[in-house]
């Protein structure tokens, strides 16, 4: 069993941090120990007396099961006892009138428990994990969650993060809502809008003003830390490999996106809108296309040759692979023998033992913190998710303390096609995110320089 003597020097600033900033959010690279320094951070403010009853809302499988295998690995934490609000409703109940020091519930029914508590909010620390959920300020989960702070029973709230804008600056607003009611980037979504953005006359979308950036970095700096995992672990970079493939039916791949529509023997399928057809392009490029009537229609078998080519090259070495549709796991199934969908805690186990050759798994089901660099370190992605957060997280499950080996990060694209576009845009978003991270790191940096500075004057 790990001590806290194991910790890193990185996590002791971000526990001291967080003893020091009530409300604050953690921006660490995926594989940096926010969930045990988090479990440190409680456990010290229990034992302080600061709190009594902390709340941890989490996706599913984190939920399930991270918080408590990260309990049982570290000996500091071992005593904390972890009450799951999970399974029906009555199960759910029941978990919160148990005894433990901590408490942890899925963000699916986080509208559940603000309704069934009310006024008598009984929690008094709320972590979110990954607070990157809570982004959408019309979402139900940001709604209730906003209700709970104007009772004022939440007297300390973490949030943990490793992509604080995965799509955006516009993703920042709701979640820093939540940790100071909108006293740095204003009390409404509109107002911080038209305060830090300008709305594309083409696109429609809204683009930061010259210097938002950077305004909107020197506000939030004061309460949020962040650390990349490349500043502060010696882990074998990832090698990432783009597999190019060759429709052998591009003509009708170029028809379906210039009309709309896609001929078959036995009819048609029509794209309704754009969206639509963004969809089923990229359904095209794996090679089966919905109809209206949720049926598939196999249009070609370029990337599960791919894909059965390279598994056979890996010689029995454990892979991942992930994909889109429900379409691609009936289609790897029939080709690719013992594959193993990834369901829930026993797959995870299982992988991590060894005993599983091919995992298929969609990006969300291994969305955050759950650990699998264990099993393995090979990844192919049959098709790309239109998300960084999924995209990156998904990688992370590999490419963390642990791993022993460089992952390697295999994607099947499809020349000339929409694929390509996704990919680019990824990156581009990647750019975005990076520069966020590295001038929240710069601007705390100064921050503290100007405090030594100004120390060393005042005391000689």
């Amino acid at each position: 069993m790990k001590t806290r003597d194991n910790f890193h020097l990185y996590q002791e600033r971000v526990i001291t941090f967080a003893h020091n900033t009530p409300f604050c959010q953690l921006l660490l690279s995926m594989g940096l120990g926010k969930t045990i320094s988090t479990l440190t951070v409680i456990n010290d403010l229990l034992d302080w007396c600061e709190i009594s009853k902390p709340l941890i809302i989490a996706p599913r499988l984190v939920a399930e099961k991270t918080w408590s295998d990260e309990i049982s690995e570290w000996e500091h934490v071992s005593h904390l006892k972890i009450s799951k609000v999970i399974g029906s409703a009555a199960q759910r109940k029941k978990a919160l009138t148990a005894e433990a020091d901590i408490w942890i519930i899925s963000r699916d029914n986080i509208a559940w428990l603000v309704n069934l508590c009310g006024e008598f909010w009984p929690f008094d620390m709320v972590v979110l994990d990954e607070s990157t959920s809570f982004k959408s300020h019309d979402s139900l989960r940001f709604k209730k969650m906003k209700s709970v702070l104007k009772h004022k029973k939440i007297k300390r709230m973490i949030h943990l993060t490793g992509t604080p804008a995965p799509n955006g600056l516009l993703d920042l607003w709701a979640p820093m809502y939540l940790l100071d009611q909108g006293e740095r980037l204003g009390t409404t979504m509109e107002g911080f809008r038209n305060r830090y953005f300008v709305k594309n006359d083409y696109t429609r979308r809204y683009v930061p003003r010259p210097g938002a950036q950077e305004s909107i970095q020197a506000k939030i700096s004061d309460i949020c830390i962040s650390m990349r995992k490349e500043d502060w672990l010696d882990l074998k970079p990832v090698i990432d490999v783009t597999h190019k493939i060759n429709l052998p039916n591009m003509d009708e791949y170029d028809a379906f996106k210039r009309d709309a529509v896609l001929q078959l023997t036995e009819g048609e399928i029509t794209a309704v809108n754009a969206g639509a057809l963004y969809t089923k392009l990229l359904q095209f490029c794996n090679g089966a296309v919905y109809d209206a009537d949720h049926n598939y229609h196999v249009v070609h078998d370029a990337k599960l040759d791919a894909l059965e080519e390279m598994i056979e090259s890996l010689n029995g070495a454990p892979v991942i692979v992930f994909y889109c549709f429900i379409s691609d796991i009936e289609r790897i199934k029939q080709r690719i023998k013992n594959v193993v969908k990834l369901e829930g805690s026993a797959e995870i186990d299982r992988w991590n033992s060894g005993e599983i050759e091919v995992l298929l798994a969609h990006p969300k089901s291994t969305g955050h913190g759950l650990n699998l660099q264990f099993g393995g370190w090979h990844i192919i992605w049959f098709g790309l998710p239109n998300s960084l957060e999924l995209y990156q997280q998904a990688v992370a499950r590999l490419d963390r303390q642990g791993q022993p080996e460089s992952v390697v990060n295999t994607h099947l694209i499809t020349q000339g096609t929409i694929e390509e576009t996704v990919a680019a845009r990824l990156v581009d978003k990647t750019m975005t995110q990076d520069v966020l991270i590295a001038a929240l790191k710069a601007f705390k940096e100064e921050a503290e320089a100007f405090r030594r500075e100004k120390d060393d004057w005042l005391w000689g």
